[in-house]
């Protein structure tokens, strides 16, 4: 994985807008149309082929595949990045809706996990989330409710077609581009296990289980020569999801249950080319019941990994650069800070991107931070507003190289 050596490197959180034509397909295809899988195939390469294209265009110095090997079947979903994996673990059964309560929900201690559907977030402003006026939730705006599977048998991983092809599509889609380095994203145990479980006898059971089975993806990945970033933002919006909140004590207990989950699978893999991705969850809404970052801060910097991704550029999180000051990262590790975010439609200026890339050189090093998104901007904001924030993105933390390297 690479150092900001010569210039402040920048890359993105995942998932990029789709093209209308692959959204249609996908839509099709969980309909249960027929599609022909010929041409699905080709069209998810050609545009995974453009994305990387792009991305190199702007200025993305390590990009992504825009995670368009995972079903996306509307222009607004905030469930890509997790779904995915429902279609690549046997063992699983779809019957469970989020707005009820799953079976044997996960816990530990005092801390137990309620449903999506009753975050103490969504129930404090549920004026405003009911409204599909309102702009608060791209959930409420669809209209979509969300089927979760259940584990009803031993978890094993089925997806090796479907990763195979996914990286096939990425390093010829990175040849074509020139591209030295590229990252694909893949769901962390703790985020895979946030569904029902009938099988396993306890909720760590069930986590090492989805951290065996998911391990799989995890090489394919790093084997192929790529970056694999895992995605978990269960480790901080869990927090949300635990009515009344817990002591951060307990919290901090339970989230390390799913740490030592991710280490276990990633046991034996290159730190250098593993990168972690931390956010508070990605849905537009007031997020005023996020946990802190300084009490979660050291839960992260525990996963075993080279770099870690978190939100730093939306304004519930945005001040909080100042946990830096106190906190040292390990030696060698790398911070990806987002320096533009998912949050607003506003684009963010070159010359706050660059201000806010400083302000994490000053304190790691310059080597030692890449610049990025607060998340994947697919589905959470308009396609050209998207592209807008990348080519900021580039723009501010080129302002940034030239001040830093004066």
């Amino acid at each position: 994985m690479r150092h900001s050596d010569t210039h402040i490197l920048t890359s993105q959180a995942g998932s990029l807008p789709r093209p209308n034509e692959l959204v249609e397909l996908n839509r099709r295809r969980q309909e249960g149309e027929a599609v022909d899988p010929a041409a699905y195939a080709a069209e998810v390469k050609q545009a995974t082929a453009e994305v990387v294209r792009r991305q190199a265009q702007i200025g993305i110095d390590v990009p992504g595949d825009g995670e368009y090997g995972k079903a996306m079947s509307q222009k607004i979903d905030y469930g890509a990045w997790w779904s995915y994996s429902f279609q690549r673990l046997g063992g699983l059964s779809l019957t469970v809706d989020s707005t009820e309560v799953p079976q044997n929900p996960p816990k530990a201690g005092n801390v137990r996990l309620t449903t999506f559907a009753r975050r103490r977030d969504w129930t404090a402003f549920a004026e405003a989330y009911a409204d599909p006026d309102s702009g608060v939730s791209a959930r409420a705006r669809s209209g979509r409710r969300m089927m979760l599977p259940v584990c009803t048998g031993p978890l094993t991983y089925t997806g090796q077609e479907a990763i195979k092809t996914d990286i096939a599509n990425f390093k010829a889609a990175l040849a074509a581009a020139g591209v030295q380095e590229g990252f694909m994203a893949s769901i962390a145990p703790g985020s895979a296990s946030r569904i029902g479980n009938t099988y396993y006898a306890s909720e760590e059971e069930f986590v090492y289980a989805c951290a065996d089975a998911m391990r799989e993806e995890y090489r394919a990945i790093v084997d192929a020569g790529l970056v694999l970033q895992l995605d978990d933002p269960g480790i901080a919006e869990n927090w949300d999801m635990i009515t009344p909140a817990p002591s951060v004590e307990d919290y901090q207990k339970f989230s390390m249950v799913r740490v030592e989950a991710l280490n276990h699978a990633l046991k034996g893999l290159p730190q250098d080319r593993l990168r972690f991705h931390l956010c508070w969850g990605s849905w537009h809404g007031p997020h005023t019941t996020d946990i802190p970052m300084r009490d979660i801060v050291t839960v992260m910097l525990a996963i075993d990994v080279g770099a870690y991704s978190f939100e730093a550029g939306n304004v519930r999180h945005e001040h909080e650069w100042k946990v830096w000051e106190e906190i040292t990262p390990p030696a060698g590790k790398i911070l990806m800070p987002g320096v533009v975010s998912h949050a607003t439609n506003v684009i963010e200026h070159p010359e706050l991107v660059a201000d806010r890339i400083e302000r994490f050189a000053k304190l790691a090093g310059r080597e030692n931070v890449i610049a990025g998104t607060d998340c994947g901007l697919g589905g959470r904001i308009h396609p050209q507003l998207a592209w807008a924030k990348l080519q900021t993105l580039a723009e501010g933390a080129a302002l940034a190289t030239k001040r830093l390297w004066r």
